[in-house]
Protein backbone atom coordinates (compact mmCIF):
# COMPACT_ATOMS: atom_id res chain seq x y z
CA UNK A 1 0.00 0.00 0.00
CA UNK A 2 1.81 3.19 -1.09
CA UNK A 3 0.30 5.69 1.48
CA UNK A 4 2.03 3.41 4.50
CA UNK A 5 5.59 5.05 5.55
CA UNK A 6 8.64 2.94 5.79
CA UNK A 7 9.72 2.00 9.68
CA UNK A 8 13.00 0.72 11.05
CA UNK A 9 11.96 -0.84 14.56
CA UNK A 10 9.39 -3.29 13.31
CA UNK A 11 7.47 -5.65 15.71
CA UNK A 12 7.28 -9.32 14.62
CA UNK A 13 3.49 -10.55 13.88
CA UNK A 14 3.04 -12.67 16.79
CA UNK A 15 4.24 -10.09 19.15
CA UNK A 16 1.15 -7.25 18.12
CA UNK A 17 -0.97 -8.84 20.61
CA UNK A 18 1.75 -7.09 23.29
CA UNK A 19 1.38 -3.81 22.04
CA UNK A 20 0.33 -1.28 25.39
CA UNK A 21 -2.99 0.10 24.34
CA UNK A 22 -5.73 1.28 26.65
CA UNK A 23 -9.24 2.65 25.68
CA UNK A 24 -11.44 5.63 26.87
CA UNK A 25 -14.67 6.84 25.92
CA UNK A 26 -14.75 10.46 25.77
CA UNK A 27 -18.72 11.91 24.43
CA UNK A 28 -19.67 8.85 23.83
CA UNK A 29 -16.32 8.52 21.55
CA UNK A 30 -13.61 5.38 21.98
CA UNK A 31 -10.45 6.72 22.15
CA UNK A 32 -6.63 4.30 22.48
CA UNK A 33 -4.33 5.77 24.08
CA UNK A 34 -0.45 4.75 24.13
CA UNK A 35 2.37 4.97 26.30
CA UNK A 36 3.04 8.42 25.83
CA UNK A 37 -0.42 8.94 26.81
CA UNK A 38 -1.62 10.32 23.13
CA UNK A 39 -5.44 9.35 22.11
CA UNK A 40 -6.59 8.04 19.01
CA UNK A 41 -9.56 7.81 17.73
CA UNK A 42 -11.06 3.43 17.39
CA UNK A 43 -11.04 2.38 13.47
CA UNK A 44 -15.43 1.49 14.63
CA UNK A 45 -15.84 4.67 15.60
CA UNK A 46 -15.05 6.50 12.33
CA UNK A 47 -16.46 3.78 10.51
CA UNK A 48 -19.38 4.30 11.77
CA UNK A 49 -19.84 7.71 9.85
CA UNK A 50 -20.68 5.68 6.95
CA UNK A 51 -24.01 4.16 8.08
CA UNK A 52 -24.83 6.84 10.90
CA UNK A 53 -27.16 8.45 8.39
CA UNK A 54 -29.15 4.93 8.07
CA UNK A 55 -28.99 4.17 11.86
CA UNK A 56 -30.85 7.46 12.90
CA UNK A 57 -33.62 6.62 10.35
CA UNK A 58 -33.81 3.28 11.78
CA UNK A 59 -33.80 3.94 15.11
CA UNK A 60 -36.13 6.55 14.56
CA UNK A 61 -38.67 4.06 12.84
CA UNK A 62 -38.53 1.42 15.53
CA UNK A 63 -38.58 3.76 18.69
CA UNK A 64 -35.31 4.31 20.75
CA UNK A 65 -36.27 1.35 23.18
CA UNK A 66 -36.53 -0.89 20.61
CA UNK A 67 -33.46 -0.05 19.06
CA UNK A 68 -31.75 -0.03 22.32
CA UNK A 69 -32.67 -3.17 22.92
CA UNK A 70 -31.72 -4.82 19.70
CA UNK A 71 -28.73 -3.10 19.77
CA UNK A 72 -27.61 -4.08 23.42
CA UNK A 73 -28.85 -8.07 22.17
CA UNK A 74 -26.72 -7.66 19.25
CA UNK A 75 -23.54 -6.62 20.40
CA UNK A 76 -23.74 -9.37 23.26
CA UNK A 77 -24.48 -11.54 20.85
CA UNK A 78 -21.32 -10.30 18.70
CA UNK A 79 -18.42 -9.84 21.84
CA UNK A 80 -19.71 -13.74 23.18
CA UNK A 81 -19.10 -14.77 19.89
CA UNK A 82 -15.54 -13.75 19.26
CA UNK A 83 -14.48 -14.98 22.31
CA UNK A 84 -15.89 -18.42 21.47
CA UNK A 85 -13.86 -18.54 18.19
CA UNK A 86 -10.58 -16.62 20.10
CA UNK A 87 -10.85 -19.77 22.48
CA UNK A 88 -11.08 -22.37 19.88
CA UNK A 89 -8.59 -20.74 17.59
CA UNK A 90 -5.91 -20.32 20.67
CA UNK A 91 -6.74 -24.09 21.65
CA UNK A 92 -6.25 -23.47 25.35
CA UNK A 93 -9.16 -25.31 25.97
CA UNK A 94 -9.80 -28.84 26.10
CA UNK A 95 -13.98 -27.64 24.37
CA UNK A 96 -16.19 -25.05 23.80
CA UNK A 97 -18.91 -24.71 25.83
CA UNK A 98 -21.82 -22.53 24.61
CA UNK A 99 -24.64 -20.02 26.02
CA UNK A 100 -27.54 -21.22 23.56
CA UNK A 101 -28.25 -23.71 20.61
CA UNK A 102 -28.56 -20.75 18.58
CA UNK A 103 -24.99 -19.95 19.44
CA UNK A 104 -23.54 -23.92 18.71
CA UNK A 105 -25.42 -23.43 15.41
CA UNK A 106 -23.88 -20.62 14.52
CA UNK A 107 -20.30 -21.55 15.51
CA UNK A 108 -20.60 -25.30 13.97
CA UNK A 109 -21.18 -23.23 10.60
CA UNK A 110 -18.31 -22.24 10.80
CA UNK A 111 -15.49 -24.26 12.42
CA UNK A 112 -15.06 -26.13 9.00
CA UNK A 113 -13.90 -22.89 7.71
CA UNK A 114 -12.06 -22.16 11.06
CA UNK A 115 -10.48 -25.71 10.46
CA UNK A 116 -9.60 -25.71 7.18
CA UNK A 117 -8.42 -22.00 5.65
CA UNK A 118 -7.26 -19.99 8.72
CA UNK A 119 -3.76 -20.37 10.75
CA UNK A 120 -3.64 -17.39 13.44
CA UNK A 121 -1.26 -15.51 14.38
CA UNK A 122 -2.34 -12.90 16.43
CA UNK A 123 -5.86 -12.70 17.87
CA UNK A 124 -7.45 -9.56 19.43
CA UNK A 125 -4.55 -7.76 18.96
CA UNK A 126 -4.00 -3.71 19.71
CA UNK A 127 -3.23 -1.93 16.69
CA UNK A 128 -1.98 1.15 16.09
CA UNK A 129 -1.12 3.84 12.72
CA UNK A 130 0.97 6.93 13.10
CA UNK A 131 -0.36 8.03 9.75
CA UNK A 132 -3.86 7.28 9.45
CA UNK A 133 -3.85 8.00 13.52
CA UNK A 134 -6.37 5.52 14.33
CA UNK A 135 -6.36 2.89 16.50
CA UNK A 136 -7.98 -0.58 16.82
CA UNK A 137 -8.13 -4.25 18.10
CA UNK A 138 -8.35 -6.80 15.19
CA UNK A 139 -10.08 -10.15 15.24
CA UNK A 140 -7.08 -11.98 13.60
CA UNK A 141 -4.13 -11.49 11.80
CA UNK A 142 -3.15 -14.41 10.17
CA UNK A 143 -2.82 -16.79 6.93
CA UNK A 144 -6.40 -17.35 5.00
CA UNK A 145 -5.78 -20.30 2.68
CA UNK A 146 -2.06 -19.41 2.39
CA UNK A 147 -2.15 -15.60 2.20
CA UNK A 148 -1.13 -12.94 5.06
CA UNK A 149 -4.55 -11.50 5.63
CA UNK A 150 -6.48 -9.40 8.59
CA UNK A 151 -9.74 -12.08 8.87
CA UNK A 152 -12.80 -10.49 11.25
CA UNK A 153 -15.24 -12.51 12.88
CA UNK A 154 -19.11 -10.92 12.17
CA UNK A 155 -22.43 -12.26 13.34
CA UNK A 156 -25.82 -11.39 11.64
CA UNK A 157 -29.44 -11.87 12.32
CA UNK A 158 -29.80 -12.06 8.71
CA UNK A 159 -28.13 -12.21 5.32
CA UNK A 160 -25.80 -9.48 4.36
CA UNK A 161 -25.92 -7.74 1.10
CA UNK A 162 -22.63 -7.02 -1.15
CA UNK A 163 -22.70 -3.12 0.14
CA UNK A 164 -23.64 -3.56 3.70
CA UNK A 165 -19.77 -4.63 3.84
CA UNK A 166 -18.12 -1.30 3.03
CA UNK A 167 -17.54 -0.54 6.82
CA UNK A 168 -15.78 -3.80 7.43
CA UNK A 169 -14.10 -3.42 4.17
CA UNK A 170 -12.63 0.34 5.12
CA UNK A 171 -12.13 -1.04 9.20
CA UNK A 172 -9.92 -4.11 7.79
CA UNK A 173 -7.77 -1.57 5.29
CA UNK A 174 -7.11 0.40 8.43
CA UNK A 175 -6.16 -2.59 10.66
CA UNK A 176 -3.50 -3.96 7.42
CA UNK A 177 -2.15 -0.63 6.98
CA UNK A 178 -1.53 -0.54 10.63
CA UNK A 179 -0.10 -4.23 10.35
CA UNK A 180 2.15 -3.05 7.69
CA UNK A 181 3.13 0.12 9.47
CA UNK A 182 4.09 -1.69 13.04
CA UNK A 183 5.22 -5.14 11.50
CA UNK A 184 6.90 -4.16 7.71
CA UNK A 185 4.42 -7.04 6.31
CA UNK A 186 1.71 -6.15 3.76
CA UNK A 187 -1.93 -7.76 4.09
CA UNK A 188 -2.72 -8.92 1.06
CA UNK A 189 -6.28 -9.93 1.53
CA UNK A 190 -9.32 -8.83 4.16
CA UNK A 191 -11.96 -11.24 4.40
CA UNK A 192 -15.18 -11.05 6.52
CA UNK A 193 -16.08 -14.60 8.03
CA UNK A 194 -19.92 -13.99 9.45
CA UNK A 195 -21.64 -16.66 10.95
CA UNK A 196 -25.77 -16.36 10.71
CA UNK A 197 -28.51 -17.23 13.08
CA UNK A 198 -29.83 -20.14 10.74
CA UNK A 199 -26.52 -21.91 11.09
CA UNK A 200 -25.33 -20.43 7.61
CA UNK A 201 -22.16 -18.00 7.32
CA UNK A 202 -20.92 -15.82 4.72
CA UNK A 203 -17.88 -14.48 3.02
CA UNK A 204 -16.93 -11.14 2.07
CA UNK A 205 -13.44 -10.80 0.86
CA UNK A 206 -11.41 -8.01 -0.64
CA UNK A 207 -7.46 -6.61 -1.20
CA UNK A 208 -6.71 -3.69 0.87
CA UNK A 209 -5.52 -1.71 -1.51
CA UNK A 210 -8.88 -1.22 -3.51
CA UNK A 211 -10.30 0.93 -0.03
CA UNK A 212 -7.34 2.76 0.96
CA UNK A 213 -7.88 5.96 -0.95
CA UNK A 214 -11.37 5.80 0.68
CA UNK A 215 -10.58 5.68 3.91
CA UNK A 216 -7.87 7.74 4.19
CA UNK A 217 -11.11 10.29 3.01
CA UNK A 218 -12.93 9.07 5.47
CA UNK A 219 -10.48 9.67 8.47
CA UNK A 220 -10.33 13.20 6.77
CA UNK A 221 -14.03 13.62 7.15
CA UNK A 222 -14.16 12.70 10.48
CA UNK A 223 -10.95 14.85 11.48
CA UNK A 224 -13.20 17.88 9.76
CA UNK A 225 -16.20 17.11 11.54
CA UNK A 226 -14.34 16.16 15.42
CA UNK A 227 -11.54 17.82 15.02
CA UNK A 228 -9.15 14.77 16.11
Amino acid sequence: MSKVNTKIDFVELHELEDLDLHTTTVDGKRFYVDTSGAMYPSVTTVTSLLSADQIKLWRKRVGEETANRISNAAAKRGTAFHHKVEDYLRREKPYIEFDNIIQEGMFKSIKPVLDDSIVPIALEAPLISKELQLAGRVDCVGIWEGKLAIIDFKTSSKYKEDYMAKPWYLQMTAYAIMVEELTGHAIEECVALVALEDANFQLFITEPEQHVDELFELRQRYRNLYGV
